[in-house]
């Protein structure tokens, strides 16, 4: 299931196709926060069209607060090749007059852009990026990490199923820095609690679509853990495969850490039932996250908010936020000075707050433990998970004191 992409294009974001477009920047010029997204990949179903539709509701949201302050949003689809996305990226900033980027849902292309970034002193919003090693080792004053990351993902997970003395692990892993991320993170929690990591494959991304060979691999291992570090279209792939070739006979347990309510419903819940998984964001989690996923619902039909297209409105409405306070013309000029006061100012949106952004621009959001439902406990439509537990910010995410913010030490 891939959102409607027409009726986001209803909705009023600019579609760039060929976003290499001259606007020159102006003291009178709008805001203009740019979507660095995968339209029609593997990706595209965590966020995509909805997280051009959950931008523009965040631009709605603030036009109500602050009406005086012009914004624009547009969009391109990086195809998920690093090199396109920085391309299109440089661009924006040069010639298309944005501010701010948000989304990008591949950490390779994200830690390319934190430098781009600080060089042009504009901001990126990384709402759909995995690697924690963008408030880590590349860390910067021009950039915040909001939703998950995974050091978050990789801690949720990993203790939950610690807990349940389930202790040696296999991972099958998408070859690049989010499946590395991933695999590091998750094997400093098992080891330390005394488990065994006892196998990792790793296959190309996007995947090739067989992953029978890998599958076989990781059931022959014994693991009593069969651990996917991959997502999207690949992570579907290879849980109705394992389901298919009945990987679990031997009493291992699957579990994902990049999973999402979209995902659930591609597998469905026949093949997903049981599996835990984690994420910054669930749609019925208060009042306030229900009524959000209504309005996505109504821009993109047949679809309920992935923890990316949450992020999108967040990040987006607090950038949005701070930028009025820094004042219309400073915001234009500075993206560093955005970023510090949207430090200053705690996020106060139903979907992600309250919470507050770390020097090193990281989210302090909880992470919540999720369990897919058996098709017996499902009330019917999206109601594919509970919330089994959740991990508080300060437990969830690296430690500011393990220091890997090199620019914090100045």
């Amino acid at each position: 299931m891939k959102p409607d992409r027409r009726t986001v294009l209803a909705g009023g974001a600019a579609a760039l196709s060929m976003p290499f477009v001259h606007v020159a920047r102006a003291a009178g010029e709008p805001l203009r926060i740019a979507i660095l997204a995968d339209m029609n990949g593997p990706y595209s179903t965590l966020g995509g069209a909805a997280a051009v539709a959950a931008v523009n509701l965040a631009v709605e949201d603030f036009r109500k607060e602050t009406p005086s302050i012009p914004v624009d949003v547009v969009y391109a689809d990086f195809q998920l090749k690093p090199d396109i996305g920085l391309t299109v990226a440089r661009n924006w900033l040069d010639q298309g007059g944005v501010d701010a980027i948000a989304d990008v849902p591949m950490s390779a292309l994200a830690l390319g852009l934190t430098q781009l970034l600080r060089d042009k002193n504009r901001v990126g919003l990384f709402t759909a990026t995995a690697t924690e090693d963008l408030s880590g080792a590349y860390c910067g004053p021009n950039h915040v990490h909001w939703t998950y990351d995974s050091h978050g993902m990789a801690t949720a997970v990993a203790n939950a199923i610690m807990d349940r003395g389930l202790d040696t692990w296999f991972f099958i892993a998408a070859d690049y820095a989010m499946g590395a991320s991933v695999v590091r993170d998750a094997t400093k929690v098992i080891t330390a609690r005394g488990g065994k990591v006892v196998g990792t494959v790793r296959h190309p991304f996007p995947g090739l679509g067989d992953f029978s060979s890998l599958l076989l691999q990781a059931q022959g291992s014994g693991a009593k853990v069969i651990c996917f570090a991959n997502a999207g279209d690949d992570l579907i792939a290879c849980i109705k495969q394992a389901a298919e070739f009945k990987t679990t006979s031997n009493g291992s347990i699957l579990t994902a850490m990049l999973m999402d309510l979209p995902q659930v419903h591609s597998i469905g819940l026949k093949d997903a039932q049981g599996m835990f998984y984690s994420s910054g964001f669930y749609w019925e989690k208060n009042d306030g996250a229900r009524a959000f996923s209504n309005r996505v619902g109504e821009r993109v039909r047949n679809f309920i908010p992935s923890q990316n297209v949450a992020g999108a409105y967040s990040a987006a409405l607090h950038y949005l936020r701070a930028a009025a306070v820094v004042g219309h013309a400073k915001a234009k000029a500075d993206g560093a000075a955005v970023v510090a006061q949207m430090k200053k100012m705690q996020v106060t949106d139903p979907l992600y707050g309250p919470a507050n952004i770390r020097e090193d621009g990281r989210l302090m959001n909880p992470i919540y433990l999720l369990q897919a439902k058996t098709p017996a406990q499902s009330r019917g439509g999206w109601d594919y998970a509970r919330i089994a537990g959740q991990t508080p910010p300060d437990k969830a995410y690296r430690q500011l004191s393990e220091g890997r913010c090199l620019w914090l030490k100045g």
